[in-house]
């Protein structure tokens, strides 16, 4: 949406199971510009702009296995479309979820996991934490941090048998259920995670007039729907936000390294990228990079979105 002449985009994870139309959960953020105007303003009938689905925190489901899902709030969103795929795709796979929230009333898809669980009673495990709010068992009761993500997959899963692990949520939730998977010996490769937001300090930005680059600067070449573009760009600037002004129709969202909309591959030269909480570690080591995080380094530089 356009906002006093601004373009404002939001990610937003497909909840719907593999096959089902599509949709997202939307939970509103207090004085957010964009959730709240899609709670509270749009209705049936209005037209709202939106690109074409380009996650890869999908599931392989042409494979049984095991996938643990640990999320926390509107984190949970895709992990619903995960385990209702994974289960509707082979009778053998199963799923087990640890699900964080406040108290019971903020509990997204309460209904509906519900109605998992009763269609799946073997294959379907569910643990949900609540951080104010008692619960019979101790260790559901708090935060979803190391020390009870430790506590509660040390007793509820059998860790050499898990195939897949999906943490989706909060930076901080996320980044300690990495640190407790890694002491646990599980594979990194075997680890997926999805952010909705990083609450760390943003990486600093450098202001320019739109008159031109300043200081050194790289050729940049930008391919996207097989139309290739070429400028020269400051190398103080993010690749995304120098070629956005050649390029306006380069697709973004965040602008945070956080979802992973502004992926691209870097097919010559190289880039500094500062942050990345949204590509995978095999990704980066084939050459792609988020671009909205990624400063030219390279006296020459091509970057495909096509890739």
């Amino acid at each position: 949406r356009e906002v006093e002449g601004r373009d404002e985009r939001r990610s937003y994870s497909i909840c719907a199971p593999a096959g089902s139309a599509p949709r997202i959960g939307v939970r509103v953020v207090p004085g957010g510009l964009f959730s709240a105007w899609l709670v509270d303003e749009v209705r049936p009938g209005d037209t709202v702009e939106v690109m074409a689905p380009t996650g890869l925190f999908t599931p392989d489901l042409t494979t049984p296995g095991h996938h643990v899902l640990i999320a926390a709030g509107s984190g949970i969103t895709p992990m619903v479309s995960i385990a209702e795929s994974v289960l509707a795709a082979d009778s053998r796979s199963a799923v087990t979820l640890f699900y964080g929230n406040r108290r019971t009333d903020t509990v997204m898809f309460a209904d509906e996991l519900a109605d998992l669980k009763d269609l799946h009673p073997t294959r379907f495990h569910l643990a949900h934490v609540l951080s104010r709010e008692p619960r019979e068992a101790e260790v559901l009761s708090g935060r979803l941090d190391a020390g009870r993500l430790a506590a509660l997959v040390g007793s509820l899963v059998d860790v050499e048998r898990a195939d897949h692990w999906w943490l989706c949520g909060p930076q901080g939730m996320v980044a300690d259920a990495q640190q407790v998977l890694a002491g646990l010996g599980v594979p990194a490769e075997r680890v997926h995670r999805e952010l909705f937001y990083a609450d760390d300090e943003p990486v600093r930005e450098v202001r320019h007039e739109e008159s031109g680059p300043e200081g050194p600067v790289s050729e940049v070449t930008i391919t996207l729907d097989g139309r290739s573009t070429t400028a020269s760009l400051s190398r103080e600037r993010s690749v995304l936000d120098g070629a956005q002004q050649t390029r306006p129709d380069l697709p973004f969202a965040c602008k945070g390294g956080v979802c992973g909309t502004c992926r691209a591959l870097v097919t010559d030269g190289s880039v500094d990228m500062r942050r990345n909480y949204a590509l995978e570690t095999a990704e980066v080591d084939a050459g792609y990079v988020l671009t909205c995080q990624s400063y030219p380094v390279s006296e020459k530089l091509t970057v495909d979105y096509d890739s």
